[in-house]
C-alpha cells in the first residue's frame, strides 16, 4: 500500500479506536435520544457513521443513486454492538480495496454520482475527514447537549 494511503489509515484506525470507547460510554437509550427535532438520533448518526467507509468507497466506484440506496437499504443497525461491528467491517473493507490498488489506481479520477470529480487518493481524504465530521458531532451532542463528558482524547 502506498505511504500516504498507510498514514491516513493510521488516523482512521485512531478515530475508529476513539469512536468505539465514545459508543461504549452509551446505554443503548441514549440511540434513541434526539437532540434536535427533526434532526438525526444519536442512533441514526452512530448508524450512518458506521457506514462512511463503505458507501463512501461505493461512490467514488462511481455506483448510482439508485445502486446507493439499495446499498443502504441492506443496512441492519441496531444497537452499540451492530454499530460498531459495521464500523469496523467498512473499515476492514477500505482497508483491503487501498491495499489492492497500485500507484496508477491510487492516482485515477472517479465521478460521484452528483458530479464531484476526485482521485482515489482524495476520496480517501475525504473519508477520513467525513468520519472526523461526524465524531465530532458526536462528541458535541454529547457534551453540550447532554452535559456528559466522554473524557477522551479524540486525537494523539
Amino acid at each position: 500500500m502506498n505511504l500516504y494511503c498507510k498514514r491516513i489509515f493510521h488516523q482512521i484506525d485512531v478515530l475508529v479506536d476513539t469512536m468505539v470507547t465514545l459508543i461504549d460510554q452509551l446505554d443503548e437509550y441514549d440511540l434513541k435520544r434526539r437532540p434536535t427535532e427533526g434532526k438525526h438520533s444519536i442512533g441514526e448518526l452512530l448508524a450512518h457513521l458506521s457506514t462512511i467507509c463503505e458507501a463512501d468507497l461505493l461512490i467514488a466506484d462511481e455506483k448510482t443513486v439508485e445502486e446507493m440506496e439499495a446499498y443502504y437499504t441492506t443496512l441492519q443497525v441496531k444497537t452499540k454492538q451492530d454499530v460498531k461491528e459495521q464500523l469496523i467491517r467498512t473499515v476492514n473493507v477500505l482497508k483491503e480495496r487501498y491495499a489492492s490498488y497500485g500507484e496508477h489506481e491510487i492516482w485515477e479520477e472517479t465521478t460521484s454520482h452528483w458530479g464531484v470529480t476526485y482521485s482515489r487518493y482524495e476520496w480517501l481524504l475525504e473519508m477520513l475527514t467525513h468520519l472526523y465530521h461526524h465524531r465530532g458531532q458526536l462528541h458535541a451532542i454529547l457534551v453540550h447537549t447532554y452535559k456528559q463528558e466522554p473524557d477522551i482524547l479524540l486525537f494523539e
